[in-house]
């Protein structure tokens, strides 16, 4: 009986350590899961502002390109600027509403951080980032194929390239595109890390 007695204690024993192993490994495992998340919620963070700063400097300089050449007539003055272009236009008032988004959610990225098991506002932030970067890839290409037509024109149309007369207008339409790439960029590794967050869960 005291045989027994002894090896059903021991195999609780075992039972009992086997449980508190197990139970160490799913902690470790969480807190290595909540680390990553965390991690990624930072990187995200950082990645808005990266964002917001390519996406205005766009904005303000596609907005601030005007070009008046040093020759014009008793009735005509020779000028360009953005606005005369509409695509160019949509290109600045995208880019702002882009920039009031990523603006608007820089908050819910902080809570991410401190909360880093949240589900939901990241769907959240999957679908609005998947709708703008719908957005400036729409604009950006559209302005692209403006700007490819005022260096290069289009023979069969008979439109003329602008830009042998206004280059300095041309030059400054171009570099807005830049940042504007580099933000769809940015977004999609938005949408990225959002959903490794999600996957992480």
């Amino acid at each position: 009986m005291e045989g027994k007695a002894a090896v059903t204690t021991s195999t609780e024993h075992g039972d009992g350590e086997a449980s508190k192993t197990a139970a160490r490994t799913v902690v470790s495992g969480s807190s290595r899961g909540g680390a990553a998340s965390r991690a990624l919620s930072v990187a995200d963070l950082i990645l808005r502002v990266v964002a917001v700063v390519a996406i205005v400097d766009s904005a303000i300089a596609m907005g601030t390109t005007n070009q008046t050449l040093p020759f014009f007539t008793q009735f005509l003055r020779f000028k360009a600027q953005y606005s005369d272009l509409p695509t160019l236009t949509l290109f600045v008032v995208a880019n702002s509403a882009v920039t009031a988004y990523l603006v608007l959610s820089i908050p819910l990225s902080v809570v991410h951080i401190i909360r880093s098991r949240a589900s939901y506002s990241r769907l959240v932030l999957i679908f609005l980032d998947s709708v703008m970067l719908a957005l400036v890839a729409a604009v950006a290409s559209a302005s692209a194929a403006i700007v490819y037509l005022a260096h290069k024109g289009n023979v069969r149309a008979n439109w003329f390239a602008v830009c042998q007369q206004f280059d300095s207008f041309c030059e400054r339409i171009s570099g807005p595109l830049i940042g504007s790439f580099a933000a769809m960029a940015v977004l999609l590794l938005l949408v990225l890390l959002s959903a490794a967050a999600l996957a992480r869960r």
